[in-house]
């Protein structure tokens, strides 16, 4: 299941319900905790398909640097991925930390790809699996980063989803929102 949404700023938004490992982008968004510490979910499924060199470099990035503050990104090489580099985006708690937070991290995946020359990005539903994020809200978030960002060198921007319950909620708010430019 794929749809496609030409955004005003002259973004070509893709929704997809898949593998985020298995698309073909420049870079793809790691959906992570502060000590980027790949224990589960998108995370474990990301090092477990591009090897352990991301968990490696993640592990040195956050001993020069320490932890990455909720709402921001770190960059590491893909592995063996098809990707060039991860962007590991780390996301609020839902009901701790607040949507600004959630918004800040999609924002600086796009401003990071955008550093990088980057033609495209893949994102995941940012802070639904453990954090609890609610789809809806989430989908609310990247709809209007999308709308608002303006991109340099991003053309394309991938947003995959897991499951048939979060492309259906994704793709609603999607087509009330992004139709709408």
């Amino acid at each position: 299941m794929v749809v496609a949404y030409k955004l005003s700023n002259g973004l070509e938004v893709i929704l997809e319900n898949g593998d985020i490992t298995k698309v073909e982008a420049d870079a793809i968004v790691n959906a992570a905790n502060s000590y980027l510490s790949h224990g589960g979910g998108v995370a474990l499924a990301i090092v477990r398909s591009g090897g352990y060199i991301i968990q490696e470099e993640s592990d040195e990035y956050v001993r020069r640097n320490g932890p990455v503050p909720v709402g921001e990104v770190a960059v590491t090489t893909a592995g063996k991925l098809k990707a060039r580099y991860v962007i590991h985006a780390v996301g609020p708690r839902y009901g701790i930390e607040g949507d600004d937070k959630l918004e800040s991290a999609i924002r600086r995946s796009l401003e990071k790809a955008d550093e990088l020359k980057l033609s495209s990005i893949a994102l995941p539903a940012i802070s639904t699996g453990i954090y609890g994020y609610p789809y809806e809200i989430c989908a609310r978030i990247m709809s209007k980063v999308m709308k608002e960002y303006k991109p340099k060198f991003l053309k394309r921007i991938l947003v995959v989803v897991y499951g048939d319950q979060a492309y259906s909620v994704f793709k609603k708010v999607f087509d009330n929102s992004l139709y709408m430019n």
